[in-house]
C-alpha cells in the first residue's frame, strides 16, 4: 500500500519568525495537535498545541520557543503500521513527512491512517480473533504461524499486545472453520488461551466436569 497517496499538504508550515499568534490561529483553525516549523524546506520540528497556548506574549517570534520544538517525523517509504507507532509515541494527529533529501514535502492525518486501517483485510475480513499467551522465552512466532497453518486456518496478522518480563500475550487474526481444533493445538503446546470464544471444547469439558463434581460433593 503507498501511503503517499493519502500525504497532504493543506496546512502549510510556519518558520521561527512566524509570531505566537500565527501559530496560535493555525491551531485554532485546524484543530491539530502539532504544526511543524521548517527553514529552507527542512523540518527544524513541531510545536505541540499546548506548549504554545499556554504562551502569555502571543506577539513574541517563535524562535523565541525554539527550546519547546518537538522532532518527530516520517520517511515518505513508511509503513502503516510505522506510522501508526509514530502517532502513539508522540500523542500526535499529525506527522511531518520528508523526502530521501530529507526535505519537508507535506504531512500524514492520523484519521487518514487509521481509516486506511480499518478498511485493511486484517479489520474487515470475517475471521476469528485469538489471544494467546507464553512464556517469553518459549515464545516463537513461526511456531504460531506453523500451529494456524497445520490446523488448516490462513493468518491476516498477528501482533503481541502485551509483554512483561515472564509472558507475551499476541493477538491473531485467522480464517477458520475449525477454530477449536486450532485452540485445542495452541493448548497442546502450552499456549494459554485468554480470549473468550463460544463453543470452547475445552471449556465446555472443564465446564461438565465441574458440574458433575458438584452433584457429586452435594450427595
Amino acid at each position: 500500500m503507498n501511503m503517499n497517496d493519502y500525504l497532504l499538504d493543506q496546512i502549510k508550515p510556519l518558520r521561527l519568525k512566524d509570531t505566537v499568534k500565527s501559530a496560535q490561529k493555525v491551531l485554532r483553525n485546524n484543530h491539530i495537535t502539532h504544526f511543524p516549523i521548517i527553514e529552507n524546506n527542512k523540518l527544524l520540528g513541531s510545536f505541540a498545541e499546548d506548549d504554545i497556548q499556554t504562551i502569555e506574549n502571543n506577539n513574541e517570534e517563535l524562535v523565541e520557543h525554539a527550546h519547546l520544538l518537538n522532532s518527530f517525523f516520517a520517511d515518505e517509504k513508511a509503513t502503516l503500521l510505522e506510522l501508526l507507532k509514530i502517532f502513539a509515541d508522540n500523542d500526535t494527529n499529525i506527522i511531518p513527512v520528508l523526502n530521501e533529501a530529507k526535505d519537508y514535502i507535506g504531512y500524514f492525518d492520523l484519521r487518514d491512517v487509521l481509516d486506511v486501517f480499518s478498511t485493511s483485510p486484517f479489520m474487515v475480513e470475517e475471521s476469528e480473533t485469538l489471544i494467546i499467551e507464553k512464556l517469553r522465552n518459549d515464545y516463537s512466532m513461526s511456531q504460531v504461524v506453523q500451529i494456524i497453518e497445520a490446523s488448516g486456518g490462513q493468518l491476516l496478522g498477528l501482533y503481541i499486545s502485551e509483554k512483561n518480563l515472564d509472558n507475551v500475550q499476541v493477538t491473531i487474526k485467522v480464517i477458520s472453520e475449525e477454530i477449536n481444533e486450532i485452540m485445542q493445538t495452541f493448548r497442546r503446546y502450552d499456549y494459554k488461551i485468554i480470549s473468550m470464544h463460544e463453543n470452547d471444547i475445552y471449556l465446555e469439558d472443564l465446564k461438565s466436569r465441574s458440574e458433575y463434581l458438584q452433584k457429586y460433593l452435594d450427595m
